[in-house]
Order: C-alpha cells, then structure tokens, then sequence
C-alpha cells in the first residue's frame, strides 16, 4: 500500500469515527449527544446483495463500510470505504464495528462464534450471533422450525451412511441428502432414489467430512417464497407471496403476486411472521416454500437476508427489502411493503460462459420501455453465476414477464475476451 492510499484511508477512517463519536476530534454538538450526525453502517460482504443494501441506505443519509476478501466486489462502488479481510477473521470484523454504527451481514456464512466475539465487544449485530447459529446449520435449523410448530419436511440427522440409509427407509424413496452448513442455489444437495444412489451421494458430498442430514422429498405445485422484515422490537411487514422458477436449481424467474388462492397466500403470511419470531430475525430475511398438490405449504429453507426473491421490491413496493432492511437494523419505523402495480416480475441475469463481467447487449436492453436493468458489477463471470437482473412491473404478470424477459434476452455474459 502506498503511502498517499495509507494517508487516504487513514483520513476516511478518522472521519467516520467522528461521525460515530464527536468526543474523538473534540468537537461539540448542540444536538443530542448520542445521536451521530451520520448513521454509519457496516456490512460483512460485498456482493450484490450488499450493494443493493448499501444504495438503499445512501438514500437515507447513511454512510457505508464493507468487508470484502476483494477490493474490487459489487458494493466497493458504493461504500464510504471497501475493507480487504476474510469475514471470519476477527480482527478485520472488529476493524469493521470500530468504525461503524452497527454491523449487518450480506450472507449467513459468517461463523456465529465470532459475531459473538464482535458483540461481546461492545458492537450491535443484527441479525445477532445467536440468530446465524440457528439458521446457519441446516438441520438446527429445521430443528428450530419443527419446535416452534411451522410445517417442514421430515428430516433426519445422517452422522453416517447407515444413519442415511435408516432414514431413506423410513421416509421412502426419493430422498435429499443435504449438507447442514455451506449449501447455496442447489450446491451441497443431492437427490437419491436408491440405496445405490445414496451411497454415490453420500461420496459426493464428502460425508466423511462434511455434516449431512437427510430429508424427505417433496412433490410440489408451485415453490413460493416471501419476504418479512422484522424490527429490533419484533415489529414485521411481510411482503407480497411471490412465485419461483428455478433453473438448474438456480432462482431464474420470479412472479409477484403469485398466482395462489387467497387463503395460501394467508398461510404463507402467518408462516413467514412465525418463523421471523422463531429465530429472533432483525432485519429482511427470506422463507422459501413448497405449495403441495393437496394445498398443504411446507416451509423448505430460511435465509437471514435481504434475499434473491424480494429483488423485485425496489421498483414494485413502497419500500423496498433494502431499505427496510436497513431501518430495521438501526432502529427506524419500517416502510410499507403494498405493491405500486398489480404484477411484476424479475429475471435473474446469469453467466453464460467463463469470462470477463461485462454485460453485452445492455444497450439493446436499455432500449426496452419500462424494463428496470441492474447490473451488479462483477469483474468476472462464469455459467450460472448471479450478473444482475431485470425486473418489470405492468397489469398482469403475462405482460410484466415478457417486458422483463425481453429485456433479458438481450444482455449476455461470458463472450471471448
């Protein structure tokens, strides 16, 4: 690092603490003493969903700090200031809460022992510590789910190949061997229909050494998914019920309202509030679910975050999942999540082939009336890999979806360099 960046970087860090505590520079204030002049807010990760966060909140007047392995991630372009560091390392997190307000968190894959560690110290995490160790490990997290009496698959714990067999044999063929931490966008999963189909999977997943469990498989109309910001307070919104198509187990396309009766979409409501509650949730999390042939909804998976699914939120709602993210985290009122249009609709932007991030055809795109294009920034792309996405908004889904899809098809990633 060179010295003039070092003296830059000093400058903006001593300028933030300030911000954050006047008595640092001795200055004074006739305001109350305890409300900074600038919210500052701190974000462990930063990827798209961090980005989109951080925008929402430079809306609000809030200044910005990330944690990236990367100095060169999605949301570097909007932070304050991008800090380089692994978001496990202790050090760097406690770097990060120094110069910040309250820390928050892009992905639930930070290890809870040491968000713990950063509260012990003195820093506000929300979601908290405790709140990561009941989600991140898929099977408490089931666990937790199962206890406060939301519906979910039958699963069992598969410590080894017998446990997974034993329990295939109890659900019935076809089985999910999963594994309980570091899953994502269908990695760590894997569909067996046999005793030899389990055993090829269980090598698959490296068994030995990752945890697994096992969970029914379950045959479903529609996957659904819904959002539900909840404040430090227990105070919740919850979204419109969307619908999701998934390609290669990837989030493709999603429609908003989804296309249900009125007493599942109900259903899903109540479900997403409970399982806010379940886990203590501050701030925007997603609830993804299976909508069954019978009627029945079975809660699939929690992510305690601004969430894939509630894209459409910034230019459909009132107040976006980012923003209300961010007025959850630092104590603010919650917006209201009514839609501004009957329908709208997101389509995923995924990489074609390995390549350098830039979208081709995005003037072609950006030539579509009413289609809103967000390109996350990425210096590098490769197949399925999140790029950005479009959403649409208009009267009926049919007409959101082929405005968003026709804008879609026109943007590219992964061409020769």
């Amino acid at each position: 690092m060179g010295a003039t960046h070092r003296i830059e970087q000093t400058r903006i860090e001593t300028e933030i603490a300030e911000t954050m505590n006047p008595a640092v520079s001795g200055k004074t204030s006739n305001s109350n003493a305890t409300a900074p002049l600038v919210r500052t807010l701190g974000i462990i990760g930063g990827g798209q969903l961090a980005k989109m966060t951080a925008i929402a909140a430079a809306q609000l007047g809030c200044r910005i700090v990330v944690l990236e392995r990367s100095a060169d991630c999605p949301a570097a372009s909007v932070a304050a200031q991008t800090l380089v560091g692994d978001l496990n390392d202790l050090d760097a997190l406690l770097r990060l809460a120094g110069m910040v307000e309250v820390v928050t968190l892009e992905n639930e894959f930070v290890n809870p022992d040491v968000l713990a560690r950063v509260e012990q110290a003195g820093h506000a995490v929300w979601p908290t510590a405790s709140t990561m160790r009941l989600v991140q490990d898929k099977l408490i997290q089931k666990e937790t789910l199962l206890q406060a009496g939301l519906p979910v698959p039958r699963f069992a714990p598969a410590p080894t190949l017998e446990a997974a067999l034993a329990a295939a044999a109890q659900f019935g063929w076809p089985v999910v061997l999963k594994r309980r931490k570091l899953g994502y966008d269908g990695k760590g999963n894997a569909t067996a229909r046999s005793a030899a189909e389990l055993e090829s999977s269980w090598a698959y997943l490296d068994g030995l050494k990752n945890p697994l469990y096992v969970e029914e498989f379950c045959p479903f109309r529609t996957e659904l998914a819904v959002i539900v910001t909840r404040s430090r307070t227990g105070e919740a919104v919850v979204y419109p019920v969307t619908e999701t198509i998934n390609r290669n187990h990837i989030c493709n396309i999603t429609k908003t309202p989804a296309p249900v009766p009125r007493d599942t979409a109900q259903k899903v409501v109540e479900l997403a509030q409970r399982a806010a509650d379940a886990i203590n949730m501050v701030g925007s999390m997603g609830l993804e679910l299976f909508w069954r042939e019978d009627g029945t909804v079975l809660i699939n998976e929690i992510a305690p975050r601004v969430h894939n699914t509630g894209h459409y939120t910034i230019e459909a709602c009132e107040c976006s999942q980012f923003e209300n993210h961010v007025r959850a985290v630092l104590g603010w009122p919650l917006g209201s999540p009514a839609m501004r249009a009957p329908a709208a609709v997101m389509v995923n932007l995924l990489g074609h082939a390995e390549g350098i991030g830039t979208p081709f055809g995005l003037t072609q795109a950006l030539s579509v009336p009413g289609a809103h294009v967000h390109i996350y920034g990425k210096t590098r792309t490769s197949p399925g890999r999140k790029m950005g996405h479009v959403t649409a908004l208009g009267q009926t889904l049919d007409e959101a979806l082929a405005l968003a899809q026709r804008a879609a098809n026109c943007i590219r990633f992964g061409q020769p360099e």
